[in-house]
């Protein structure tokens, strides 16, 4: 049998060869499976002898595809100790989620080709592999020694299935078994394939357990009434006949992700709007189960504007009415008319015209202070918010209103010496016309919670309007939940990238007149994440601007970063390589050749450095 192997072994890797340097299909010798991924590797330049993959070191530890493999990982980590094997789980897009290593040896093997937990090992990244080959066919696949598209992978051969989700049939994930190359290779199919099962019988069991949790809490909940309610789990939707015959599967949609956003603070309502065009007022609760989180109990009521669910009651709304609804709400010194950003646009609105505290989150650089102050602007106040850090308590009365800017509130006065939160929520000033925000409220100590709970509850007595800031709507000590009857979210730059013309144009025109942004360089922008949301846009555009050389940004005006949307994190030294790249490309107008020349390097290694890098340019030749 060894001499078999070794035969074999030598036939494949003479076909890998002639494959690499020709266009002629491999020989017949090559399994048909390892044919395809090969053409695949080869069209998308993969390298024979470097692994370069993606890292994502921040990933849900606690998702149900990792604790429902991490009682059978255990087991098979007892059985294979001291072995040369080790087995691996990855998500649906091939990101190593565990590993289990039988022997030392092999794992810092695994450990120099990064098969390790955090990178990605899909056939994009890596070519011909076990773990890519069956997410890319959804099927059980070996692959053996030399039937690795990459040399550094040669020395070990791999199976691995898919793990689908057995309510469902989505995949989602995949289990590997990795070894060093000898005769008990052929046994790895079955013992991969069944790892895979006992995986998705636990997930079934999650699943049942969910299940059982939400309709339990569907059933409490419709027992008496006829309002619109929904229940959303992963694998289940749950839907009274009032919630049926307003909402489709896109709403459902809709409907989870704002539910996964809100934190589920008692009294949190929030407004949604549907495909449709219609709004509606939800209510969210998250319902758990002994498996963990089974989804979400939705309270629905359809409205004719932001917060007035009496008049849901009063009949269907004219046509009048549904246009008013789906049109923009702009406010002073703002910008965009993305369907979220109205809707949380007109809910602090209406808060602040009818002085309702409000529960105000959203990741940092969105613009939740800008929203308070042009809202409070709008209804005719002579004077601006006042605004404090829970993170570090230091009062700050602006000037006069003016122009509210989207990107940041301003810079706090220091407070005196000694003086504590709830002191200084006391010393700022209140009554009607005034508007008092705390940001970051989950940074309050729970001992000084039921203190500034006081003082928000004495401002509001007077007439302040109360608004309380943060990332998310979770964490915040329960006596300050209850000082907010209301809770919004401000959307993230990324989910509202329609917008991003106007915003830009917006702070532009901050920067001066005249100032515009090239035809090209706005779809660049919408290819960025934006971490930094609003804020972060703001500050790139004022440094092209302050950097360009003629009357409007170009590509070459943008930083780097802007042109590699990876989503790993980079050292100094490869952010330096990536600049150095990305500057040369843009020199070159695009030439990859003619890059590579300057470089004194292969256009082959452009390529590759382009790819692992995530550089995307305009292509010019």
């Amino acid at each position: 049998m060894p001499s078999d192997v070794t035969a074999r072994d030598r036939n494949i890797a003479r076909a890998r060869l002639q494959f690499l340097e020709n266009e002629d299909p491999p020989p017949t010798i090559v399994p048909e499976g390892i044919r395809n991924s090969w053409r695949r590797s080869k069209y998308l330049g993969i390298g024979t002898d470097e692994v370069v993959v993606p890292y994502q070191p921040d990933y849900d530890r606690e998702s149900r595809l990792v604790r429902a493999a991490t009682p059978v990982l255990n087991r098979l980590e007892q059985a294979l100790a001291g072995s040369d094997a080790c087995v691996i789980v990855t998500d649906r897009e091939g990101w190593v989620r565990d590993r289990r290593v039988g022997e030392e040896r092999l794992s810092a093997h695994l450990d120099r080709v990064y098969l390790a937990p955090g990178f990605n090992y899909a056939e994009q990244f890596v070519g011909t592999n076990g773990i890519g080959v069956a997410l890319e066919e959804r099927r059980p696949h070996v692959v053996l020694g030399t039937e690795h598209f990459n040399e550094r992978l040669q020395n070990v051969s791999c199976a691995a299935a898919p793990i689908r989700n057995s309510v469902t049939g989505r995949v989602e994930g995949a289990m590997n078994l990795t070894c060093w190359n000898g005769p008990s290779r052929t046994l790895m199919a079955a013992l991969v394939q069944e790892a895979a099962g006992d995986i998705e019988r636990v997930m079934y069991e999650f699943s049942s357990s969910h299940q059982r949790a939400l309709l339990e809490a569907f059933q409490q909940v419709t027992h008496y009434g006829d309002r619109p309610v929904l229940c959303l789990g992963q694998d289940l939707v749950l839907a009274n006949s009032a919630a049926t015959a307003r909402l489709t599967g896109d709403d459902h949609r809709l409907l989870h992700e704002a539910a996964a956003g809100t934190g589920h603070a008692p009294r949190t309502r929030k407004e949604v709007r549907l495909t449709g065009g219609a709004t509606v007022l939800m209510r969210c609760r998250q319902v758990d189960s002994p498996a963990g989180t089974a989804g979400y109990l939705l309270e629905l009521a359809f409205t004719d504007g932001p917060g007035d669910p009496a008049r849901s009651r009063t009949g269907p709304r004219s046509s009048r009415e549904e246009r008013d609804a789906t049109r923009p709400w702009p406010l002073p010194g703002l910008a965009g008319t993305d369907p979220a950003w109205n809707a949380v646009s007109r809910a602090v609105s209406r808060c602040a015209r009818e002085r309702t505290p409000l529960l105000l989150h959203g990741e940092t650089g969105t613009g939740k202070s800008a929203l308070v102050r042009a809202a409070h602007a709008l209804t005719g106040a002579a004077s601006a918010p006042v605004l404090l850090d829970a993170g570090a308590p230091r009062p700050a009365v602006t000037d006069a209103v003016s122009a509210p800017t989207p990107v940041n509130a301003g810079t706090p006065r220091p407070a005196a010496d000694g003086e504590d939160l709830a002191a200084a929520l006391r010393a700022a000033p209140a009554g009607p016309g005034r508007a008092l925000v705390l940001r970051n409220v989950d940074a309050v100590a729970p001992g000084e919670a039921a203190a500034v709970a006081r003082a928000l509850d004495a401002a509001a007595a007077r007439g302040t309007w109360i608004v309380g800031t943060l990332h998310g709507a979770a964490g915040v000590p329960e006596p300050l939940r209850r000082c907010f009857t209301e809770a919004a979210a401000v959307p993230a730059l990324r989910h509202r990238l329609a917008d991003l013309p106007a915003l830009a144009g917006c702070l532009l025109r901050r920067v001066g007149a005249g100032v515009e942004c090239a035809p090209e360089v706005l779809p660049l922008l919408r290819r960025h994440d934006w971490p930094g949301n609003v804020r972060q846009l703001g500050e790139v555009l004022t440094k092209a601007a302050a950097g360009r050389r003629t009357y409007r940004i170009e590509l070459r005006d943008l930083p780097p970063s802007l042109h590699s949307p990876g989503s790993r994190s980079l050292s100094a030294w490869e952010a330096s390589e990536r600049d150095t790249l990305v500057q040369a490309l843009l020199d070159a107008d695009g030439n990859k050749l003619l890059a590579a020349q300057r470089l004194g390097i292969s256009r082959t290694t452009i390529y590759r450095k382009m790819r692992a890098y995530g550089i995307t340019l305009p292509a010019r030749s």
